[in-house]
């Protein structure tokens, strides 16, 4: 009896621990690493699926590496756990 009970117990955690976690808005969900782009168009820190992001056709950004960005090869963009997120190295 008491096992049956913990048995509940735990179940009961797990399923309210997964409806806790908070969808992957539209914006950012992706599948693969191509599915993302920078969500600005200079000195980007994040990033976004390529249907939302931004169009820098006509936008002229500063040479310089700002820190902590994906500027000068500083990080990547990638889908991790179905989220466009910008992985910056170091």
């Amino acid at each position: 009896m008491k096992k049956l009970i913990i048995f509940g117990l735990l179940l009961v955690l797990t399923v309210f621990a997964v409806s806790c976690t908070a969808p992957i808005p539209a914006e950012k969900q992706c599948t693969v690493d191509a599915d993302c782009e920078r969500a600005t168009c200079c000195h980007a820190n994040d990033a976004v699926n390529t249907q939302f992001s931004p169009d820098c056709t006509k936008i002229l950004c500063t040479a310089e590496c700002v820190p902590g960005t994906l500027d000068c090869q500083q990080g990547e963009i990638k889908c991790v756990a179905n989220e466009c997120k910008a992985a910056m190295y170091g």
